[in-house]
């Protein structure tokens, strides 16, 4: 989560629905191995844990088989190049071994937003400190070590990459997907997308992600979307100053959705959340997620896990009583998709947003033309 600014950009999203594995799982974040972010690398179990059993267990008995595992690259190795933290890597085997046995699945990700921590400063990933090659022989000592683990869903390479300067992400994301191949052949790859992985503005800051290369073919990209008014996940306003409805989480996911469709890439939502002082964010976070189902498309939801406390997003139980936000997440455990989307009311299908076009204001989103006319723009700017 982060905090930036936002400018509108909406895509139509048609009827039919992104092809992925039917009946995609849902899940949820569980998190305390990146806390205490500027504490590096702190010590485990006092300014950092990875999920404890009884963590795992609650969203097993709620019928959750997807968990992402968030955690600290400095943590999992001390200095770049060198070898990975035993400690750590037991205590992530740990939980991929509880987790095995119930048939749950995890995705293990980098919340490191393309930086390395030395000190008091935090290195782009790419630069002379921390290199790519640093970068990339992490991830293959990653594949090296835990490549025995079959319930490994995927390596998520790193969460929220932004303001990368002249070290590009794209390049990062290929040479680490080109050493991660050379250890796993089968384990998925998740790149999440530029800018924080701004769902929205996907198509302005992640299009060229596109063009990333995988001899296996198993590439999954990952989109954040939060519903508050600075799109941070903070939701610092109440729902009624956030100047959002019912059909918001719609609105900003559509973009990403389209750009998956549009080139028949495979996608997921590595974060989304609601806080739990209003009951109208429910019925905004029951559209999102069916929204998404129908599309096929998965996701896990932002947060879990017990160092959270009464952190107002989380679904960590509070003196074993249930979250208001775990009533629409048990709706949801597995994508259900749906031909027919319940919610082509909201844009027309036949239209397409214009690129580089003025946006005015517009309960739309935008400035719009039919499919037709943008057809012929872009035959046009190619002659």
């Amino acid at each position: 989560m982060r905090v930036f600014l936002f400018l509108s950009f909406f895509v139509t999203v048609g009827l039919n629905t992104f092809a992925q594995t039917k009946g995609s799982p849902f899940g949820i974040n569980i998190c305390g191995a990146e806390f205490e972010e500027k504490t590096i690398p702190g010590i485990l179990n006092q300014d950092y844990a990875f999920p404890s059993e009884n963590d795992i267990e609650y969203f097993y008995q709620q019928g959750f088989q997807l968990m992402t595992i968030p955690f600290k690259w400095e943590r999992l190795q001390n200095n770049p190049g060198g070898d990975l933290n035993q400690e750590n890597i037991d205590e992530i085997r740990r939980v991929l071994q509880y987790c095995a046995p119930r048939n749950i699945r995890v995705i293990l990700t980098m919340h490191n937003f393309g930086r390395y921590r030395m000190g008091e400063t935090d290195n782009i990933v790419g630069g002379a400190t921390v290199t790519r090659n640093h970068f990339t022989d992490f991830w293959m000592k990653m594949a090296r070590a835990l490549k025995d683990q079959k319930n490994i869903y995927g390596f998520e390479i790193m969460s929220e990459p932004h303001d990368m300067g002249q070290f590009d992400w794209f390049t990062t994301a290929q040479e680490a997907i080109n050493g991660i191949r050379t250890i796993d052949k089968k384990i998925a790859i998740i790149i999440s997308g530029d800018n924080y992985a701004n769902a929205e503005k996907w198509w302005q800051y992640s299009d060229v992600l596109k063009n990333l290369t995988d001899p296996s073919n198993s590439i999954i990209y990952d989109a954040h979307c939060y519903f508050d008014k600075n799109y941070s996940g903070r939701y610092a306003e109440s729902y009624d100053d956030s100047g959002v409805d019912e059909y918001t989480g719609v609105m900003r996911i559509m973009p990403f959705v389209r750009w998956l469709k549009d080139n028949n890439k495979q996608g997921t939502i590595g974060e989304y959340g609601v806080p739990d002082n209003d009951l109208r964010w429910l019925k905004l976070l029951d559209n999102f997620l069916k929204y998404l189902s129908e599309n096929n498309i998965n996701g896990c939801y932002w947060a879990a896990g017990s160092r959270w406390d009464k952190y107002p997003l989380s679904v960590q139980p509070i003196a074993q009583e249930d979250r208001p936000q775990m009533e629409v997440l048990q709706r949801f455990k597995r994508t259900n998709p749906n031909s027919i989307s319940s919610f082509s009311f909201l844009l027309p299908e036949t239209f397409l947003f214009l690129p580089n076009s003025t946006l005015l204001p517009n309960e739309k989103g935008g400035v719009y033309a039919p499919a037709s006319v943008e057809k012929k723009l872009k035959t046009k700017k190619n002659h």
